[in-house]
């Protein structure tokens, strides 16, 4: 189901969305070679806590078993924190998600460890582009095949494989709501977006080519030909008073804002 929000709605998952941008910066200062995974998602448990939020993805579907998602090197999305120490050359894609008075907000970024190589740091710029390629097409009257496009285009354009078995999605209520964001789509094609609607987009591009596959835990998803992934995400809504990210900063931020401060 859709949901169109208020603007008292909205300011909760503001809320929830400055716990997360709290999580990404402790979890990014954190993130040093000889770190375990697990003192990481401990980090962001913390945060969250301290915002006076929990965590979207505790118990998720009752079967998740930790605050946040960590995905080192060719795992795309849905690592499970574990007892992994980082090494100097690894990329770590960091996924979040807060709940604030039952609204969420949800997002991701990859960051290196330590020195990396030019090819990983290549592919978690372009993903990060390709992500700020559809916001910007969230606004009232585009179609979700324009953010599609727009993510696709920038993978595509450098070679990498992108990701279409797991998609961007809306977000309210829920941590996944509808309608499903998926990063291909085609230009002036499909459900017409309204204010009051909040979507993540979240692309996620591989090295090598797009497919995937599940490790045993049901959880872990990884590159199907062990190239690396990288992934992206943010949270964002349109609000009365325009296009708003509120997973960037302690507030809303309106996207030209956000994306100007990202590329200088």
């Amino acid at each position: 189901m859709i949901t169109i929000k208020s603007r008292r709605e909205f300011a909760k998952m503001a809320k929830a969305g400055a716990a997360v941008a709290a999580v990404h910066t402790a979890v990014r200062e954190a993130a040093v070679p000889g770190v375990s995974l697990l003192a990481l998602d401990e980090i962001g448990a913390k945060v969250i806590a301290d915002y006076e939020c929990t965590s979207s993805f505790l118990n998720y579907l009752d079967t998740y078993p930790a605050t946040l998602c960590l995905s080192p090197n060719d795992v795309i999305v849905h690592g499970i924190p574990s007892e992994y120490r980082l090494r100097d050359g690894d990329i770590l894609s960091v996924d979040a998600g807060a709940i604030y008075e039952g609204f969420h907000g949800d997002a991701a970024f990859t960051v290196g460890i330590g020195s990396i190589a030019s090819e990983a740091q290549h592919l978690i710029d372009t993903t990060e582009q390709g992500m700020w390629a559809g916001i910007r097409q969230v606004d009232k009257g585009r179609k979700l095949g324009d953010i599609g496009n727009a993510v696709h285009e920038v993978g595509e354009a450098h070679g990498y494989g992108v990701v279409e078995e797991y998609v961007g999605h809306g977000i309210g209520r829920e941590m996944h709501e509808e309608p499903q964001v998926p990063n291909y789509g085609v230009p002036g094609k499909g459900l017409k977006l309204k204010t009051g609607m909040s979507l993540c987009i979240e692309p996620m591009f591989n090295i090598g080519r797009r497919h995937t596959k599940v490790d045993a835990d049901h959880w872990t998803v990884r590159t199907e030909d062990g190239s690396l992934s990288a992934h992206w995400e943010h949270t964002v809504a349109i609000t009365p008073d325009g296009p708003q990210v509120f997973t960037a900063a302690d507030e809303p931020v309106p996207v030209e804002a956000v994306e100007a401060h990202v590329n200088s």
